[in-house]
């Protein structure tokens, strides 16, 4: 089975949990939604990720699900959202995807983040220690999670 990983990304958790999802995928493709998004026709599996902003995916991949929503209900689908609280991850997916990409999806789940506060600016590190208590670096990335996912969208039935 041929799989594409889609990610978007502000500081790089999203393209770190694709690079894990792909450990567990022979052969993934992994590909940043910056860039202009491959034919998808010669991939059986597709997962697409984001991380995720005040409940909000970023545009990449707002773009890319809303263009591609005739093709990607064809395919074997998983979506993930990457953050550092998983509190409403499924009204995440259901304001974020196209109703008829989420109704197609195998799974849909919340694999935690990373924050770095190197990679942000003050005002985003304050919002960060007020809304989730992180100051410091901070991986919540959950690996056993990641496995199960990737283990579930490449099973065959």
């Amino acid at each position: 089975m041929k799989t594409i990983i889609l990610y978007a990304t502000k500081y790089g958790a999203a393209a770190e949990i694709a690079r894990r999802v792909a450990a567990y995928i022979d052969s993934a493709t992994v590909h940043d939604l910056k860039h202009p998004a491959p034919n998808l026709t010669g991939y059986d599996c597709v997962i697409v990720g984001s991380s995720v902003y005040a409940g909000i995916f970023r545009k990449e991949a707002r773009t890319f699900l809303s263009q591609s929503a005739d093709v990607l209900p064809q395919k074997k689908l998983g979506l993930f959202v990457s953050g550092m609280s998983s509190g409403e991850a499924q009204k995440v997916f259901e304001v974020n995807v196209p109703k008829e990409v989420m109704q197609s999806a195998k799974a849909a789940v919340f694999l935690g983040g990373i924050f770095d506060p190197k990679k942000t600016n003050f005002l985003e590190r304050f919002i960060m220690k007020i809304a989730t208590k992180h100051s410091e670096y901070t991986d919540k990335i959950d690996n056993a999670k990641i496995k199960e996912f990737a283990e579930l969208i490449t099973n065959e039935t």
